[in-house]
């Protein structure tokens, strides 16, 4: 059952399908051969019921709210403000880049988006600055990844959609580990910087400080709105969605007036055609998990892998292996669609706490969103900036590694994710 599967899932891929294809035709290959007396109508349910829960409608939103922050002049703020603050520190480029890479994924939640607005500008400043090419394009590449981990997260959604677990919590437990790659970022590009004798940049003055702390302070109250709302319980990660798009607008159109009222139009058709595409492979995804659960192929291979009683220490180790494979050549949506239901049940069993799990797995698809050979934000980037695919990911591995240390530690101390239920 298990071969027939992932037979027709990788002849289908081969032949150049999209990715939604496999998904849904494979299981119902799976379904007529094994079950020929289930009726197909069960797999259509399935597929509505993968888009009927309420938290979805917050994707459409954080995704309408990043295109009209990256049509607009929310980064360029960003960086300037951070820029001021960190520029004049050796490998301060550098830094200000990781660093406004984590901000504007704070407020969007994408990562392809905060390649477009965060990287256009930042590369041409690291490159005149003496960075070569191949390592600008990793750093931004890798440093965009951390919208995964900085809520709001698609990525997490996906995963509460999923499992059941409180998107809210998974927002706030993202935070601690997004800033932990941000560090690890930053202490690179100094020592990187350092080696390669780059040159610093002039202090800012205290003046020029509070004249970009000004500039920014609008866009900073978008991760304020979303994660302090949640956390007070003010509103739903839902709600939150919703607000943002409606701070989005009032900052770009009336505020800061470099996005027209005319341009909605344009960036909503953007923002409905990369929805529609997520909400394909999430109703494929659902289908896909319902029948593997269904023919019980989960239990199949976690008895396989894991054996009949496995720690939990195990468990985070398999889920890390095979999610950073899987995200390394299909997209994070998917491969969180399909695994999730896989190891969470055996992993509920271990005792393994359900955020705890969504971290983790949410830290893999970062990781494989810039890893070869098909991790997504390398193709963003390719097309962003007209670059061969080589050139791109040529500096990658010290950022991959570093990535791969993060997980290390937070598998090593999974207690460290739920630090904010100290406060709560």
């Amino acid at each position: 059952m298990v071969l027939t599967l992932m037979s027709v899932m990788v002849l289908l891929l081969v032949m150049g399908f999209p990715m939604m294809m496999p998904m849904i035709v494979s299981p119902l290959i799976v379904l007529k051969q094994y079950y020929p007396n289930m009726d197909p109508m069960m797999m259509t349910q399935q597929l509505y019921a993968g888009v009927s829960p309420f938290v979805l409608l917050a994707v459409p939103m954080f995704i309408f709210a990043a295109d009209i922050m990256a049509t607009g002049q929310t980064a360029n703020r960003l960086l300037d403000f951070v820029g001021r603050f960190v520029g004049h520190i050796r490998g301060g480029y550098a830094i200000t880049t990781a660093a406004t890479c984590t901000l504007f994924g704070a407020i969007s939640g994408s990562a392809q988006a905060t390649v477009v607005a965060v990287g256009k500008p930042m590369r041409s400043k690291l490159l005149s600055n003496g960075y070569k090419d191949s390592a600008a394009m990793a750093l931004i590449v890798n440093a965009a990844d951390v919208a995964l981990l900085i809520p709001p997260s698609i990525g997490m959604i996906m995963y509460a959609v999923v499992t059941g677990t409180s998107v809210g919590e998974m927002f706030i437990a993202g935070i601690l580990p997004g800033l932990v790659v941000l560090l690890f970022f930053s202490v690179y590009s100094y020592f990187y910087a350092k080696a390669k004798n780059l040159p610093q940049q002039p202090k800012a003055t205290w003046k020029e400080r509070w004249t970009s702390s000004k500039r920014a302070l609008l866009p900073l109250g978008f991760p304020v709105i979303i994660i302090g709302g949640i956390y007070t319980g003010q509103f739903s990660p839902t709600e939150a969605a919703a607000i943002s798009v409606l701070y989005a607008i009032i900052l770009e159109i009336f505020i800061f007036k470099t996005v027209k009222p005319k341009d909605l139009q344009g960036i909503a058709l953007s923002s409905g055609l990369v929805t529609a595409a997520v909400f394909i492979l999430v109703a494929g995804g659902s289908a896909f998990s319902w029948v593997i659960s269904y023919a019980k192929i989960p239990e199949m291979i976690t008895s396989s892998v894991l054996g009949a009683d496995p720690s939990a220490l195990a468990i985070l180790i398999t889920v890390t292996i095979f999610f950073f494979i899987g995200c390394m050549f299909v997209d994070q949506i998917v491969v969180i669609m399909v695994l999730t239901p896989i190891f969470f049940p055996v992993a509920m069993q271990a005792g393994i706490d359900p955020v705890v799990l969504g971290i983790i797995i949410t830290l893999q698809a970062a990781i494989g969103a810039s890893t070869p050979p098909f991790g997504c934000d390398i193709f963003t980037a390719c097309a962003v900036f007209n670059k061969p695919y080589l050139e791109v990911v040529r500096g990658t591995p010290p950022f991959i590694l570093m990535l791969i240390a993060v997980s290390v530690l937070f598998i090593a101390f999974p207690d460290a994710i739920l630090f904010y239920r100290y406060f709560m």
